[in-house]
């Protein structure tokens, strides 16, 4: 048997075993990440290879689906051919095309994790995960409860082991039954000394416990995350990742003596001929040159289109004041809803940006309990926005009462309101509706809500956040956004702040619904301490004095976009001044067909909707969809997205980008030095690019990297969903949010001169690595001459497209559009 002599380090295979673990936050947090994460320091083809040999995840779709596409005509031979030239040589080209097209492969996946612990059943015939994981996940998840469970743990507030200590203790009956396990749980045994009962052999450890902690990825991820960052839990529980390794091999030595009793040995001393090295080199493999390849030439035929028609696009001269402009999320669904309002008011001008709209906080809503952040996850705020007390309250069910679960109350609760309750379940079959139950993005804020945005006394804190910002702070914030985003002349009277949320029942994925750059929450709250900030007659005066001049007459004003029922909300219109709502009035039926439109074009995806019914009944069908129990998909969210453009809005307003676009605004002349382009860069890798890789791996492996269908899903604590009641919590997305995606690496578009572009990614060496390693794909386009620069090799090189630009008739309905991805194409009347 092949091991390695040398010493366990506990430590350090805890860390390593962390950083390879499934990284998703908590339900509430759903914020998305690349799945291989801890594969990144790796280019992205050898990545994928070493993850699939080690923990057999599918990481490429199959051989033959690529094949399909090709006979579709969806990847080009032109683009297919170019590619095996590029990596192969002219002299192989026949070669490799013959083994990509016609050559049969075992695509079968044998992984190396889980070969060790499998011995198990082959040296006692037993099957250690089934007679442990079922406890082990019902201890877990009622310890870490979020508010499920009608009672607490019984001792929750010394650690997880504490407490398991003390129940051991003080029950009749515990969770261990063996005398040695119930000895070695109180002497506080460290794993070393478990896994020398268990295993025996030192070299085997390391191997033995990623085998066991990837039985079950999902719940051993969500403790490490947990451990990393506790305030992640509103109800904060003490666990760590060395805890639930502690616990899980007493219950394999407790299992094993109770069935056993003394005659079971350590597993490392009955293996033998075989070797188990998890993480020994990986090697060359035909199969996967091939499918890399495919890969390569499936986004190229993207690719390629979108910078043929690129190149194509005619500079759009704006009016030198917009009949009003409008920031709305770099999200790609607002990519569409962008598109309506500029065709139907073609003097509006739109941007975007991440729709924390760069102040970053936590925020308390009245009569709260607790702090939610509202900023990218990875920002730790300082600051503290605060609801002031208002006389409205949110509408209740009062069957939904806490005490409805209690013995008396639960009865009376059932046989008054249980029969009304039930009479509306009923309803809401054949007629659903909004009810307090429904997961809403309004509700998020009152209309009517009054914010503690301005902090006067610098001294006015809760524990260490500072309430509100300072005059100051909020310039700084101002002006960061505006120069980012390219807008700093030419102000309309009017200037919309637009966040935006969704609106959902029955959907435990809710949260990744909403908007990313505020951990998964609606960007209401930002959008109006955004305006705020902006309208302050302070802040104004600094801005005059760093080069921004924004007029009297300019107002801004915060909203907030459904995006799963086309809808917006606009707050503090009663601040608007006459003519600015005589405008805003005006303003307000362009956005209400400009949503009509949108929800027309979202329902081609829609199965269950007939594009071509009216506006008006196609809307309140998508409506519908919101609120409907039965309905899996209340809405497809990023799915198909693939490209993000950084640059001005004339290089992609032209072009029908059909909902698969990031787009953040940027003014390349705003920027000479392109140290903001850094900063956006730098907020797109991760964020754009954990968007598009999650939805990636979720595609080509639903069942490993992503979450299966969503019917059979349980919450477990409020934390995570599982299969039934004893499965492992989910990662990754479910099939309802992938089936429609096309599995692309994202391409990051950046109007600017190369030299700086490549500036731009280099200033931080976390964002270069995403660019470097290939994890996403990197075009600099010369503002000047429109040529395309693709970054390769840490460098940048000139790009001809192969295709010719596609153009679309004007007269095209997308309502008479097939339900596939439409090319991206010029269009300049989409309805």
């Amino acid at each position: 048997m092949k091991t390695h002599s040398i010493g366990f380090d506990e430590h350090a295979v805890l860390h390593k075993l962390a950083h390879y673990l499934p990284a998703q936050n908590p339900l509430k947090d759903f914020v998305h990440h690349n799945t291989l994460h801890a594969f990144q320091k790796l280019p992205f083809h050898k990545a994928l290879h070493k993850a699939t040999t080690i923990f057999g995840y599918k990481t490429y779709l199959p051989l033959s689906d690529f094949r399909i596409r090709f006979a579709k005509g969806e990847i080009k031979e032109a683009v297919l051919d170019r590619i095996i030239s590029q990596q192969k040589g002219d002299e192989k080209m026949a070669y490799w095309k013959d083994k990509m097209l016609h050559h049969s492969y075992d695509e079968s996946v044998s992984p190396r994790i889980g070969s060790l612990r499998s011995n198990w059943k082959k040296y006692y015939a037993i099957n250690l995960e089934k007679s442990t994981h079922s406890l082990l996940f019902r201890i877990l998840c009622s310890y870490l409860d979020q508010g499920i469970a009608i009672w607490n743990f019984p001792v929750h507030d010394k650690g997880f082991l504490s407490s398991i200590r003390e129940l051991e203790k003080n029950t009749f009956k515990g969770i261990l039954s063996s005398p040695r396990a119930k000895k070695l749980l109180q002497e506080k045994a460290s794993i070393s000394q478990l896994l020398e009962i268990v295993v025996g052999k030192e070299a085997l450890f390391e191997t033995y416990l990623f085998d066991q902690q990837f039985g079950h990825p999902g719940w051993s991820g969500m403790v490490a995350t947990l451990e990393s960052n506790p305030n992640s839990l509103l109800d904060t529980k003490k666990i760590t990742l060395e805890e639930l390794i502690q616990l899980e091999l007493l219950l394999e030595i407790d299992t094993l003596d109770t069935k056993f009793h003394d005659i079971w040995a350590p597993l490392g001393f009955k293996v033998e001929n075989q070797s188990y090295l998890l993480f020994e080199p990986v090697k060359d493999n035909e199969l996967f040159e091939v499918l890399s390849l495919w890969q390569q030439a499936l986004e190229w035929s993207f690719y390629d289109t979108v910078l043929a028609n690129l190149k194509n696009v005619e500079e759009h001269v704006e009016a030198d004041v917009p009949s009003f402009q409008g920031l709305f999320c770099m999200d790609d669904r607002e990519c569409s809803f962008r598109r309506h309002i500029e065709h139907l008011d073609d003097k509006a001008s739109t941007y975007g940006t991440a729709a924390f709209f760069n102040f970053e906080f936590f925020y308390q809503p009245v009569n709260g309990k607790f702090y939610t952040k509202l900023c990218p996850a990875p920002v730790t705020p300082k600051f503290l926005i605060k609801e002031e007390h208002r006389k409205k309250k949110n509408a209740k069910d009062l069957h939904y009462h806490k005490q409805s679960h209690s013995l008396f109350l639960g009865w009376i609760i059932s046989q008054t309101l249980g029969f009304s309750s039930a009479w509306k379940l009923f309803l809401n079959i054949f007629k659903p509706s909004l009810s307090p139950a429904t997961t809403a993005s309004f509700k998020h804020l009152h209309k009517k809500s009054k914010l503690v945005i301005e902090n006067t006394d610098a001294s006015q804190k809760e524990g260490d956040l500072q309430v509100g910002f300072t005059i100051e702070e909020m310039t700084n914030r101002v002006e960061g956004l505006l120069k980012s985003i390219g807008l700093v002349s030419n102000f309309s009277s009017l200037v919309y702040v637009v966040g935006h949320g969704a609106t959902s029942v029955n959907n435990t994925h809710y949260a990744g619904y909403d908007c990313g750059a505020c951990s998964g929450r609606p960007s209401s709250v930002n959008a109006k301490v955004a305006s705020f900030a902006a309208n302050h007659p302070k802040v104004r005066e600094l801005l005059i004095e760093r080069g921004i001049e924004i007029p009297v007459a300019t107002q801004f004003l915060p909203a907030l976009h459904d995006t799963t029922r086309d809808e917006i909300a606009f707050y503090d219109e009663d601040l608007l001044t006459e003519t600015n709502k005589t405008l805003h009035e005006q303003n307000k039926i362009t956005f209400a067909k400009a949503l009509q439109n949108n929800a027309k074009e979202r329902s081609r995806r829609f199965d269950t909707i007939d594009t071509n019914a009216s506006l008006e009944k196609v809307h309140e069908k998508v409506k519908l969809r919101s609120v409907s129990l039965f309905e899996p998909r209340p809405e497809l969210n990023h799915a198909t997205n693939a490209m993000c453009i950084v640059g001005r809005r004339n290089l992609s307003k032209q072009l029908f980008l059909d909902r698969r676009s990031f787009l953040n605004s940027y003014d390349y002349q705003v920027d000479p030095s392109g140290d903001y382009l850094a900063v956006i860069l730098g907020a797109v890798a991760p964020v754009g690019g954990g968007i598009n890789l999650e939805y990636y791996f979720s595609r080509v492996d639903n069942q490993k990297l992503g979450a299966g269908s969503k019917l059979p899903h349980n919450v477990m604590g409020l934390i995570g969903v599982a299969n039934g009641i004893d499965g492992d919590l989910r990662p990754g997305l479910p099939s309802q949010m992938i089936e429609v995606h096309d599995p692309l690496r994202l391409l990051v578009i950046a109007e600017h001169f190369p030299d700086k572009v490549l500036y731009a990614i280099t200033k931080n060496p976390a964002t270069y690595e995403w660019f470097q390693n290939d994890w996403v794909k990197l075009v600099a386009v010369h503002p000047e001459t429109k040529k395309s620069y693709v970054f390769k090799n840490e460098k940048f090189e000139w790009y001809e497209p192969i295709q010719e630009p596609h153009f679309i008739a004007d007269e095209l309905k997308l309502a008479e559009s097939t339900k596939e991805n439409l090319p991206v194409s010029i269009l300049t009347n989409v309805l």
